[in-house]
């Protein structure tokens, strides 16, 4: 008897091969329930999914007045707010705050960055999703940002801050200051 496997079939059992491995993958992080960006040393996942199911960039670095800094995956400036603990686990910002300065999320456990340096991970955030955090800081965008290397939310209140690509925030002021409308609970 001839054994005859068909090409739908080893498709199939090459797919779940590679979803095995991609899972493994996922699995490799830094302590802290972080990830380290790629060019770290660490091993990264190369194409985590998002809930869609589609690859998407959580975060990146972006040109603006204050130089090379943090921004989403669509470009928008990413802010630390100092009223949040590092390494707390937990975001601060809630409600009217929640408005005016949205939290970055991600529907992956490892997002995935570009350019990044410092440890990106994860946090649940008030919404109950999962919350992009650079070593330990909660992110998030303003909502008075709204193309890409706008920093209209620097400095606001003196609690919310631009982040650089090793996650320090950035305290000096731009050409064009924060305005108001900001939320500083």
């Amino acid at each position: 008897m001839r054994n005859t496997t068909s090409p739908t079939r080893f498709a199939t059992l090459a797919a779940g091969a590679a979803a095995v491995l991609l899972a493994l993958a996922a699995c490799s992080t830094t302590g802290g329930g972080g990830y380290s960006a790629p060019g770290s040393g660490a091993s990264t996942p190369s194409s985590p999914s998002t809930s869609s199911g589609t690859s998407a960039v959580a975060l990146k670095t972006g040109s603006t007045t204050l130089g090379t800094v943090v921004v989403d995956g669509k470009g928008l400036t990413a802010y630390v707010f100092d009223k949040d603990t590092a390494g707390s686990g937990m975001s601060v910002c809630s409600g009217q705050c929640a408005t005016q300065w949205p939290a970055i999320e991600t529907g992956s456990a490892h997002p995935t960055v570009q350019g990044v340096t410092g440890t990106v991970g994860t946090i649940t955030g008030v919404d109950g999703k999962k919350q992009v955090t650079l070593d330990g800081h909660p992110l998030y965008t303003y909502a008075g940002d709204s193309s890409a290397g706008d920093v209209t939310g620097q400095g606001f209140g003196g609690i919310w801050w631009v982040v650089g690509a090793d996650g320090a925030k950035i305290t000096s002021s731009s050409s064009t200051p924060g305005s108001g409308g900001g939320y500083t609970k």
